[in-house]
């Protein structure tokens, strides 16, 4: 009779234990999803400069993994008149050859090599249709479709690009995407092209907007933690209960 009601004692600890660790990991997960959010939105703040930057959207599966998307709404535009800056007014990507393959971007923030080769701020080269655009000569002009005149002569064509599905690309770095499938397959030219010179496309962050959602997201991780310091306590308090007489 004395084994059956320790029995029953145990059981009913055990299964308290288990309601214990169960509501435990809410405040856990709940904490690290707000803040993978903070750096997302600590990244957007620290990128609402770059141009071309785009934010992300966090969104989490039933696993609580996080799920990075990218927002591709276009940024502000801002004039520079700086005849090598260029915007996309519409959709498309400038492309760009890097050490590691072609990568595209949205940051028309251009210049020139000491060898007359229209490169990006990391000093790769810029592509058209022949591929590294070289530019020799003051009246640089670019058109609405990306035409490259130099003092009246035409020199090429800015290669711009889009895809069907924009989440295969991935960020690298501040401003520039690698593609994931074959872009050899999946390059397409943009239904309209829109290409603005002297002009920059800023980021598609709204930083107001932003310091209240960090405000937002800083409180929940608050609120998270001092609901972890709660059952640490009451945990803490049932733990040296055990074993006390009944």
């Amino acid at each position: 009779m004395l084994m059956l009601k320790m029995s029953g004692r145990c059981a009913k600890k055990n299964a308290g234990a288990a309601y214990m660790i169960l509501q435990m990991t809410r405040p856990v997960q709940g904490g690290l999803r707000q803040e993978r959010k903070l750096e997302a939105t600590s990244n957007h703040l620290s990128n609402s400069e770059t141009a071309g930057f785009k934010k992300d959207v966090v969104s989490f599966d039933r696993m609580f993994k996080a799920q990075l998307n990218t927002d591709f709404s276009q940024g502000h535009m801002r004039r520079t008149d700086n005849k090598l800056d260029l915007a996309l007014g519409d959709e498309g990507f400038f492309k760009v050859n890097t050490p590691d393959g072609i990568r595209y971007t949205r940051d028309g923030n251009f210049t020139l090599s000491s060898e007359g080769i229209l490169i990006n701020q990391e000093g790769f080269p810029v592509q058209g249709d022949n591929g590294d655009i070289t530019i020799n000569g003051e009246n640089i002009q670019i058109n609405k479709a990306g035409n490259i005149t130099v003092d009246g002569v035409a020199v090429d064509v800015l290669d711009i690009v889009t895809f069907e599905d924009v989440q295969k690309l991935d960020k690298q770095g501040a401003d520039l995407f690698v593609y994931k499938g074959d872009p050899d397959e999946d390059e397409q030219e943009p239904a309209r092209i829109s290409v603005k010179q002297g002009a920059l496309e800023g980021s598609n962050v709204q930083v107001v907007d932003e310091m209240v959602t960090m405000i937002d997201h800083h409180r929940m991780y608050e609120t998270f933690q001092k609901m972890m310091l709660t059952f640490d306590e009451v945990d803490g308090k049932a733990i040296t209960e055990v074993g006390r007489p009944q």
